[in-house]
């Protein structure tokens, strides 16, 4: 893949709001926005979103926030913005984790509960920031034998998402979810064949506190 069109994808990713791209390497504990690159398919350059305690490739991003009781829920992000490796960048108290789940499947813990199944992997997950020249870096995982991310289409009568996540992403383009790319995984259509694997790019985000998602749902 060319520079330029790596480089393209920053002014996509800056356009989240309160933030702006890092044009420095950042520390490996920075915010990043993940987007997907795999040349000449269909998930090319689609951006991670967070629905439905589950990851997918394109479609909407789930977030919530209770405006009655925090101040600027309207300016927050509806973006999908990963922190310190393996928890996703938001302001409710407790956090929100990234992990595997049994059947492969990438996932984050709902507000104000930090359970993760039994069975399941947190790590190692491992952002590689980028540097001044080229602000790109990537985001991978490699726990039980995983090479990395692979996106499984999602038929219409199995998506895991919520009802109110389906209704939301109603307009949006067919759905990829995002699974750890391991043999043993059990994805919706019930054939790894259907599967693509692919690179996670990762830009380097500042945003400000008050812009942060409240909470993902």
């Amino acid at each position: 893949m060319k520079v330029s069109a790596l480089l393209s994808l920053v002014p996509l990713v800056a356009a989240l709001p309160g933030s702006h791209v890092s044009t420095k390497a950042k520390d490996v504990n920075g915010a990043f926005g993940v987007t997907a690159a795999r040349s000449g398919s269909p998930i090319h350059f689609l951006p991670l979103t967070a629905s439905g305690s589950h990851f997918y490739l394109g479609g909407q991003t789930s977030t919530y926030c209770p405006s009655e009781v925090v101040p600027g829920c309207s300016g927050r992000t509806n973006s999908t913005i990963i922190y310190g490796q393996s928890a996703l960048d938001v302001a409710v108290p407790g956090g929100q984790a990234i992990y595997v789940d049994p059947s492969g499947a990438l996932s984050f813990t709902t507000p104000h509960s930090g359970y993760i199944p039994a069975g399941s992997s947190s790590g190692p997950f491992t952002y590689t920031p980028g540097s001044s020249s080229n602000p790109l870096g990537s985001w991978t995982y490699s726990g039980q034998g995983a090479s990395g991310f692979m996106a499984c289409p999602v038929p219409a009568s199995k998506s895991t998402r919520s009802a109110a996540a389906r209704h939301a992403a109603a307009a949006a383009p067919p759905t990829w979810q995002v699974f750890a790319a391991q043999q043993n995984a059990t994805v919706p259509t019930g054939n790894l064949g259907d599967c693509l694997g692919f690179d996670a790019l990762a830009v380097g985000l500042n945003v400000s506190s008050a812009n942060v998602a409240w909470e993902y749902i």
